[in-house]
This record gives C-alpha cells, sequence and structure tokens, in this order.
C-alpha cells in the first residue's frame, strides 16, 4: 500500500532519488535554467518535504515551499519503476491538502516542456499554464503552471 509522509530530505533514500532528479535536470537544463533546490535547502523550515513508500521502498518525492501569499511544488520525483502508478498523483494530493492547512489559496510550480510526463502529471491534476511568479523570470525554457485551491 501507497503512504505519503513527512520525511526528511537527508536520510539516505529520500536524498538518493533528489540525487537522480537533480543529475536528470542537470542533463536537461543549463545550470542557469536549472532551478532544483539542493537536497539540504529542502530541510529548510518553510518547507514541507514528503516521501511516498511502499514498504520500505521510497518511490518518490516531492515538496511544499512556504512563500509569502502562495505555495510552490519543488523537488517533484518519482523512481523509474513506480512512474505511472500513481505516485505523483498521491505526493501531489499530500502537497495540496498541505497548502490548504497553510491557508494558501494558490500553488505555482515551475517545469519545462522537455519533462512531458510531469507537464501531463501536472495538467491531470488541475494545473494550468500560467506566467512566471515569485523571482522566476520568463526564460523562454520554464513552463510555469498554476492551480487555485478551494
Amino acid at each position: 500500500m501507497l503512504i505519503v509522509e513527512p520525511a526528511n530530505p537527508l536520510d539516505p533514500a529520500p536524498s538518493a532519488l533528489l540525487a537522480q532528479a537533480q543529475a536528470l535536470q542537470a542533463e536537461t537544463y543549463a545550470p542557469e535554467n536549472n532551478h532544483a533546490l539542493p537536497t539540504e535547502a529542502l530541510a529548510a523550515p518553510d518547507i514541507r518535504f514528503f516521501a511516498a513508500r511502499e514498504g520500505d521502498e521510497v518511490l518518490g518525492v516531492g515538496a511544499l515551499a512556504i512563500r509569502d501569499g502562495y505555495g510552490e511544488v519543488k523537488a517533484m520525483f518519482t523512481s523509474g519503476a513506480a512512474r505511472g502508478k500513481g505516485v505523483g498523483a498521491a505526493l501531489l494530493r499530500m502537497i495540496e491538502d498541505t497548502a490548504r492547512e497553510e491557508k494558501l489559496p494558490v500553488l505555482h510550480l515551475e517545469t519545462g516542456e522537455e519533462l512531458a510526463a510531469a507537464v501531463r502529471l501536472y495538467e491531470r491534476q488541475g494545473f494550468k499554464r500560467s506566467g512566471a511568479f515569485g523571482d522566476y523570470e520568463d526564460d523562454g525554457i520554464s513552463l510555469f503552471m498554476t492551480k487555485v485551491l478551494d
């Protein structure tokens, strides 16, 4: 059974998945277009970090960054073996529920067209394409998405 729960990004299993995610980002994007947070930053007080587990195996990770008036989805990554099995959707549900508990009215995220499976996941979960937010600039590489929470 899949369980999504708060986790420490510095623990070995989540950290290993984050290393895979960061390697993918580095392969896909030039440094100036890579907006992944370092693993240590995901342990900050304004970040809610989650792991999706089946038994002892961590299948995916994701985070909610608490910003001024909104939440930002960060560090979404699912292991290759777990893709297409609902792990990403379960992580997003936890992130959305946590954002509601934090009284955040909207979620934003930054991704890229090259990550087509991620874009499809976000669209299926109700995210809409939008403009840049926060400190991001529209660099022609990033894709910005938004979901208003009810």
